[in-house]
């Protein structure tokens, strides 16, 4: 994997992230927007130019492609990375324009778009470690996309460098990108089956030597408040208000607040992270994390007590908190078979990068994917500060993450043979 990787993936990466692919949490199509298919069918056509094998567009919106094996050893386990191409709608992802600092000399970036923003070690401290790197960066008014571009790149390039030198030996691998993973629904659909694959690794962390085999779990929550509506000018001891009763309830949240701004490491927290409605009806939607299901169920129980208490300090008005899940952590699962963790740490040491498993204040396709019986830790990418205009991304780090894909198939093919030595 020399140079010639290098370049291939930095000039996908810039073309993957101008494509606007943000999802939708509202929508209940499949995928949740119709812009994220312009890149899944790229990405299909690209795979087909390449020569990959059993390329397809299921109908539940994700690619799925097979990269054929060159050992012939049956007893090499069918492998799976996986990446999701849309993008949060926590920031705006339309009309991104990347730029490269290339051999980045360790001044402040800053961002023709938004003359306040700066980038710096400062408020990204691994940003110190990477001066001599290509930074990317977007140009101040969008996000840049790296989450998860970074990971959909860094698979493509590694399919181009596997298609183009069949004297690497490895097993069958299958690549999967999926839609909608930032509303949680990337590998909703898509079965055991369907993956055709015993072990799995997600391109969709951070840091390099980030390995992750523990998640949030998480759940979703919606408290409806129906009001009792009436002509403002008659609303003398009739009128309800919903909206009233809505900050009512936030206000009834503990004065500790388990919230994402005053929680870190291994605390769970309940995040109010959309309000909409009116005097009539009026919802807030939270979500619920914790990395125990004893914790999430905790963070559920405190809603619905402070629903109940609503109500019935209002019983004119109907209050309800439905309750939802999203994922759980693959650890629970993970843990009884650490295998596909080992090997990637395997891979990470034998290319001179120190391992770090970090748990996930978050979730991956991995997290639902290891609930379906495919074990998927997730692997690191190097993107940072996701979700906002800050983010930013070292193609170099790119690289080491491809080269670890790389070593991590090599290994299963060099471990089966050893095993029936």
């Amino acid at each position: 994997m020399a140079v010639d990787l290098v370049s291939d993936l930095e000039q996908r990466f810039l073309r993957y992230v101008q494509m606007d692919t943000e999802s939708e949490e509202e929508s209940d199509t499949v995928p949740s927007t119709a812009r994220q298919l312009a890149l899944l069918q790229l990405l299909m056509n690209e795979l087909r130019d390449m020569g990959v094998e059993d390329v397809c567009l299921t109908d539940y919106a994700t690619v799925l492609a097979t990269i054929p094996a060159t050992d012939p050893n049956p007893a090499v386990p069918v492998v799976a990375f996986l990446a999701h191409v849309d993008t949060t709608q926590a920031f705006s992802g339309h009309g991104v324009k990347p730029r490269v600092h290339q051999n980045w000399d360790g001044t402040p970036i800053r961002f023709p778009e938004n003359d306040s923003l700066v980038l710096d070690a400062g408020n990204s401290p691994d940003l110190a470690g990477k001066i001599g790197h290509d930074i990317v960066t977007a140009s101040g008014s969008t996000l840049l996309g790296a989450d998860d571009k970074a990971g959909v790149a860094i698979l493509m390039s590694l399919a181009q460098y596997l298609m183009s030198h069949r004297d690497t030996q490895h097993g069958t691998i299958r690549l999967c990108f999926t839609p909608d993973e930032e509303i949680g629904r990337g590998v909703l659909y898509l079965t055991p089956d369907d993956l055709e694959a015993i072990w799995a690794y997600t391109l969709d962390g951070g840091e390099v030597g980030e390995i992750c085999s523990e998640t949030f779990s998480a759940d979703k929550a919606v408290v409806r408040i129906e009001g009792v509506s009436t002509h403002p000018g008659d609303a003398f001891q009739e009128m309800v208000n919903a909206a009233t009763l809505a900050t009512q309830f936030i206000q009834l949240l503990p004065a500790y607040a388990r919230t994402p701004e005053t929680t870190r490491d291994r605390e769970g927290f309940i995040h109010l992270y959309q309000m909409q409605g009116t005097a009539a009806v009026t919802e807030l939607h939270f979500i619920l994390r914790d990395f125990t299901r004893e914790g999430l169920q905790a963070h559920g129980q405190l809603l619905a007590h402070l629903a109940e208490t609503l109500q019935l300090a209002e019983p004119r008005a109907r209050v309800t908190c439905e309750i939802s899940a999203q994922y759980r952590n693959m650890h629970e699962w993970l843990e009884q078979d650490m295998t596909p963790v080992e090997v990637a740490y395997q891979a990470m040491s034998d290319l001179g990068i120190e391992p770090r498993e970090e748990p996930i204040r978050g979730g991956t396709d991995g997290s639902m994917l290891t609930e379906k019986g495919v074990p998927t830790p997730n692997l690191f990418t190097g993107m940072h500060e996701i979700h906002g205009p800050l983010e930013w991304v070292s193609v170099q780090d790119m690289e080491l993450a491809a080269r670890t894909c790389l070593r991590i198939v090599e290994l299963w093919a060099e471990q089966a043979a050893d095993t029936e030595a």
